[in-house]
């Protein structure tokens, strides 16, 4: 049980969310869409509604995180008066309100003039008032790699064009000299009109130039290799302010509750930013999009309630994986590839590496750049290179394990930061010139804010710092790009494990592993965010677990695939990437739904992504339409053709009752773990989406009404009424527990099972354990009731009541094949916390019949 001075709890009475809606705003769903949906999801149990960004973006948006103008409320979700009525009517039904926010960057859109402050800095140059708004290098013209040919033949073939125009956005100045591009609209410097074209252009504060000079010469932090997002300095204070302060009114009037910050890895100071944010709200609950690495742990110094739970998410996955499927899926794997099942980190080095030689390649040189005119300027530094200190800086970045250190200049470095560089800076120097080691020793010392070279510590310039913040952005980049974007596209051992924040390296996950996990988080991150599927997943939570499934049944799926191959083999182009070929047999795997079906559209448009994603042999920027139209057609011919979905109908009925279990058990481990649990749109009932933009497909809540309905009345049938009664149920058990689930008394107790193919746990608070969860994690083990024999688990002292089943079962030990013969999972309520609510009758209602 924690104390109450928790310091990664809300403080001042602040709002501790329980149970979270995430509902993604486009203009097709603004706030009177969302607000129409209010009554349904306060029905579902849920205690808060989080809302993507809702700040003005680029007109059309689909997601909100492409911001033009931090001072409106998006006016294509309604604007600011729907805003305040859609959070008035949560309230009045009982909900609370979390916003998600984006400090790190802001669009570049087309036309600029959308973007106030950067057209100002564009046209102002060094003399703009939002000049240090932007994370750009200030003695250089900001290139804006737009042309489709080089500068020189836009000017002789005379597609740039001089006009005469009002701007929208400063209709008061009347009409202002642009320069035009097709759709690209740039301003032109005062007194530079009448000058001759090429000398005109020449003079502004910023350079046009061909799209593929950016990739080299961009000198603006990005988001990752995104041109169309630039980073903003929110670490000064007046960008804060003026980035924040509608955010902060509308908290500040309550109409904000919470907070959800999108990306903080790519701010130069998280831990100064989020201390702050929290700050300025009073010591609001804050959850940070932060992706945790293998055992990384999120620092102990960022004021935060934890992570927006991709950490939690990919354990819950492999926990459901069997060991013994890695042999012969990675067999498939390398017959089909030619990928070895132990090649994974061969494959995530190569991939950092390309990246960092291409799409990120301008922000290595700006790094570079940077200590080579440090070490110019020193008569002890200047024999170090460029070339040497870009080969050793990476191999830096290739070697690192997580997605930034946590060094912020003038502070103490943390020991796990040191440790960390430390170990990356070893393994790197096995694969450099041992020549080199002077110079990583220059870089690493510069990283470290340690003396180096002629200049005492207190005498360095900002410089010094500038390669600390540098280095560490570039580092999340490189993860982002080189590992989720690239690597995660290329491995095929099992697809599921290729997801946000995921190990590949880690192909299941025991159950005393993941006590430990989630012992730790209870203690240390008590108010962390849970979530199964996110707008960010690569594979929906269904998606996965169906995969889980199909790693239960390995050598099964290796003889259909075998099967499915033989069947298509006139059909299959020889230019077919084996990687594509693996990942198309699993993710028709895994999107099989009676509810949600793939179609070729979805299917077409995930490959396309997918291949250009691995970079292989098609990439965005070059693609090779003629194989990708080949891949596109294959796909396609494969998910219509009548013989293969007779063979994916069989494998089906294999699978049914292995796919319900992991359907189930997931969602469920997932509202029952520490922390606050969130429900993504729609993931009640089962869905097959895939990465975006299909992962933010519309929702038919009408239909999410009617199921309601129909499960409060016992007429629902089949896996969607089953996980939809789970998702409700343990929803309304968070609200009326919420004292064991999510505060400063909660706790976390694992259960003696002696079947390790069961999971136990119970959750509790100052009287003692309060809810307990029994869910089966291995499907084939307790297909039947036969199945578990003697197995029990060991409950906790005193009478409790399954409010899935609807079942009581009083302490001690209880029978696994009995406890688990309603539902794979069962989830227990103490019988005196529900006798005090009058809950019984919920629980007892009737529950749908069972299906896949």
């Amino acid at each position: 049980m924690l104390g109450t001075d928790h310091p990664h709890l809300p403080r001042g009475g602040q709002r501790l969310p329980i149970t979270t809606y995430r509902l993604q705003l486009t203009p097709d769903f603004g706030f009177a869409q969302a607000q129409a949906v209010l009554p349904y999801i306060s029905k579902l149990g849920v205690t808060d509604v989080y809302v993507s960004p809702i700040l003005t973006p680029v007109p059309g948006s689909q997601h909100g995180y492409d911001v033009v103008d931090h001072s409106r409320i998006n006016p294509e979700l309604g604007g600011r008066e729907a805003f305040e009525e859609f959070s008035r009517e949560a309230h009045r039904l009982g909900l609370f309100v979390v916003v998600d926010i984006v400090p790190n960057h802001m669009a570049v859109p087309t036309p600029v003039w959308l973007n106030r402050p950067l057209w100002s800095v564009l046209k102002h140059g060094k003399q703009s008032s939002f000049a240090r708004w932007f994370d750009v290098a200030t003695d250089e013209k900001i290139l804006m790699p737009i042309l489709g040919s080089r500068i020189g033949q836009v000017l002789s073939s005379g597609e740039l064009q001089l006009e005469h125009m009002v701007i929208p956005t400063e209709p008061q100045h009347g009409k202002q000299w642009v320069l035009r591009y097709y759709d690209h609209v740039f301003p032109v410097a005062e007194g530079t009109e009448s000058l001759p074209l090429a000398v005109l252009v020449d003079r502004q504060p910023y350079r046009l130039a061909h799209w593929k000079v950016g990739n080299e010469e961009l000198n603006y932090r990005r988001f990752f290799d995104v041109g169309t997002l630039a980073g903003i300095r929110v670490e000064r204070p007046e960008v804060f302010e003026a980035t924040h302060a509608l955010l902060l009114e509308l908290f500040n009037a309550g109409f904000i509750n919470a907070f959800r910050v999108d990306h903080p890895d790519g701010l130069a100071d998280p831990q100064g930013y989020l201390a702050h944010l929290s700050e300025r709200t009073g010591g609001a609950w804050i959850a940070a999009e932060k992706i945790l690495e293998g055992s990384e742990q999120l620092p102990a110094d960022w004021p935060v309630a934890g992570t927006t739970g991709y950490d939690m998410s990919w354990r819950i996955h492999a926990l459901q994986i069997p060991p013994r499927a890695a042999m012969p899926l990675g067999a498939l794997m390398q017959q089909i590839t030619g990928d070895s099942p132990s090649s994974w980190h061969e494959i995530e080095r190569s991939c950092k590496l390309q990246i960092l030689e291409t799409s990120l390649a301008a922000e290595v040189r700006r790094v570079g750049t940077l200590i080579r005119d440090i070490c110019r300027e020193d008569i002890r530094l200047r024999d170090h290179t460029l070339r040497g200190i870009v080969e050793c800086l990476g191999a830096l970045v290739i070697e690192m394990p997580q997605y930034r250190t946590y060094i912020v200049p003038g502070h103490p470095v943390p020991k796990l930061s040191r440790e960390c560089l430390d170990q990356t800076r070893q393994r790197a120097m096995e694969t450099l010139d041992p020549d080199l080691e002077d110079t990583m020793d220059v870089i690493c010392s510069l990283i470290l804010g340690e003396e180096v070279g002629s200049a005492p510590l207190s005498d360095t310039d900002s410089r010094y710092a500038e390669v600390a913040v540098r280095f560490q952005q570039l580092c999340g980049a490189v993860m982002a790009k080189g590992v989720e974007d690239t690597a995660f596209y290329r491995w095929t051992h099992l697809v599921s494990q290729t997801e946000v924040g995921g190990d590949p390296s880690r192909f299941a996950l025991e159950p005393d592993d993941f006590h430990a996990y989630a012992h730790q988080i209870q203690e240390t991150w008590p108010a962390t965010m849970s979530a199964g599927t996110t707008h960010d997943s690569k594979k929906g939570e269904d998606v996965r677990a169906r995969l889980a499934a199909l790693a239960w049944h390995a050598e099964t799926w290796v003889a259909v695939v075998s099967r499915l191959r033989s069947m298509t083999q006139t059909s299959r182009p020889p230019t077919l990437d084996g990687r594509m070929e693996n990942l198309l047999w699993q993710i028709l795997a895994g999107t099989r739904s009676k509810s949600d079906p793939m179609t070729p559209e979805r299917l077409r448009a995930y490959l396309t992504k997918a291949a250009r994603e691995e970079k292989t042999w098609t990439t965005w920027t070059s693609p090779d339409e003629v194989r990708e139209r080949e891949l596109l057609d294959f796909a396609s011919a494969v998910l219509a053709d009548p013989a293969v979905n007779d063979v994916f109908d069989e494998w089906d009925g294999i699978i049914a009752s292995s796919v319900r279990c992991t359907v189930l058990t997931s969602k469920a481990l997932g509202l029952t773990v520490p922390g606050v649990a969130d429900i993504y749109q729609g993931s009640e009932v089962t869905r097959s989406s895939l990465v975006d933009p299909d992962n933010r497909r519309p929702v038919d809540f009408a239909e999410l009404e009617r199921m309601l309905r129909d499960v409060r009345s016992g007429t629902a049938q089949g896996l969607d009424a089953e996980k939809f009664l789970v998702t409700q149920r343990i929803a309304q058990l968070r609200a009326a527990e919420s004292q064991a689930f999510v505060s400063a008394e909660s706790t976390y107790e694992a259960l003696p099972s002696t079947s390790s193919f069961a999971v136990a746990f119970a959750r509790g608070d100052s009287r003692g354990p309060r809810v307990v969860t029994v869910a089966q994690r291995l499907p084939t083990a307790g297909s039947s009731l036969d199945g578990w024999g003697d197995h029990s688990v060991v409950l906790p002292e005193g009478q409790w009541l399954d409010v899935l089943s609807g079942r009581s079962w009083p302490g001690g030990s209880a029978p696994l094949g009995q406890l688990l013969a309603s539902f794979p999972v069962a989830v227990l309520r103490h019988v005196d916390a529900a006798s005090m609510s009058g809950d019984e009758d919920e629980a007892a209602a009737p529950t749908p019949s069972p299906g896949a």
